[in-house]
């Protein structure tokens, strides 16, 4: 049962690895909180909150209309999440990437606009900046979009659509996450700090290619923390903006990503292998003094932190399977 006074949040594509993250922060922020995910890598990461007073899920998919009615009726927000995620996914079906990122994601706009839902928050990506100009430099959110995948020319495409809207009572914000890594009740590793952490740890050879290529990064409970904030955050602060989503400091070649690895498995070094890379159509170094001072958000976990626990949940046996296909969205 849920509280009639309490606000309520559909989060769509709870269940993923952002999402399953970004459920507990809402509990625990007082939210009641309704997840809609059609479970296309399980639902391993709900099944702590069944039961729990203030929580509901619907499995659905975000492709049907009908659906998408019941599960925003007496919903006060969304978050949302539910995406064909990663260059290599939607590379790899390029017509469900459409149906799902722009289409459905269409669909729901519209729904929520005629369901009254005053708060859309919109989970985008820093891979929109694609090669920056200056190599010398750092983009933020005033800085010309540049996608260079169907991947991020979708979720261009959906910002665009998303801040048109001036509705008086509707405030539409978009967050671009930097490169996600960390522990989640569903784990990825597809993600550069994971993936590269996980083949050390396992004793596997490592290519890394173009080294010199610069990504910001930040912790998947740091970016579900974001959520929330631009949920309570005051209406003029936040209304029509997008924010980028990480830290400053936390900006890094690959380079320096595997001797953060190799301080922490000193004997991996030799599984280490560069190729050579002078080309690369994402290279991107971000700035995040915005979030920093319109919400207060400050990351408080460090790239070491995830190396550190995700090396841990191997090691120990937490994970038993770090191969596993759920585990990677494509």
């Amino acid at each position: 049962m849920i509280a009639t006074s309490q606000q309520r949040v559909l989060v769509t594509g709870g269940a993923g690895y952002i999402g399953s993250v970004l459920v507990g922060e809402l509990l625990a922020a007082g939210y009641a909180v309704r997840v809609l995910d059609i479970l296309r890598f399980g639902g391993q990461g709900m099944l702590c909150h069944l039961g729990r007073e203030n929580f509901e899920f619907i499995h659905a998919d975000l492709c049907r209309e009908r659906e998408l009615d019941r599960a925003l009726s007496g919903v006060h927000h969304v978050v949302h999440l539910a995406a064909i995620v990663g260059d290599p996914a939607c590379a790899a079906d390029p017509a469900t990437a459409k149906s799902v990122n722009r289409d459905a994601a269409q669909t729901l706009l519209g729904k929520a606009l005629e369901n009254g839902i005053e708060r859309f928050v919109f989970a985008s990506t820093c891979s929109n900046y694609g090669k920056m100009p200056d190599p010398n430099g750092y983009v933020n959110e005033d800085s010309e979009l540049r996608p260079v995948s169907l991947y991020a020319e979708l979720k261009v495409e959906f910002e665009k659509t998303l801040l048109e809207f001036s509705y008086p009572n509707f405030v539409p914000i978009v967050l671009r996450f930097a490169t996600a890594y960390g522990l989640s009740p569903r784990p990825r590793f597809d993600l550069t700090v994971n993936e590269f952490t996980r083949e050390l740890c396992l004793g596997r050879s490592l290519d890394i290619y173009g080294k010199q290529f610069w990504r910001p990064y930040a912790h998947v409970a740091d970016i579900s923390r974001a959520c929330v904030m631009a949920i309570k955050a005051p209406r003029e602060t936040v209304a029509g903006e997008a924010f980028n989503i990480g830290d400053t400091h936390e900006n890094y070649q690959k380079d320096t990503l595997v001797k953060m690895i190799l301080e922490q498995l000193p004997g991996a070094m030799e599984l280490v292998s560069y190729v050579e890379k002078d080309e690369d159509p994402r290279d991107y170094r971000v700035r995040f003094d915005k979030a920093k001072d319109r919400l207060g958000y400050q990351g408080l976990r460090r790239v070491v932190d995830g190396i550190r626990e995700t090396i841990f949940a191997i090691r120990s046996g937490m994970i038993a399977n770090p191969d596993n296909k759920l585990y990677r969205n494509c």
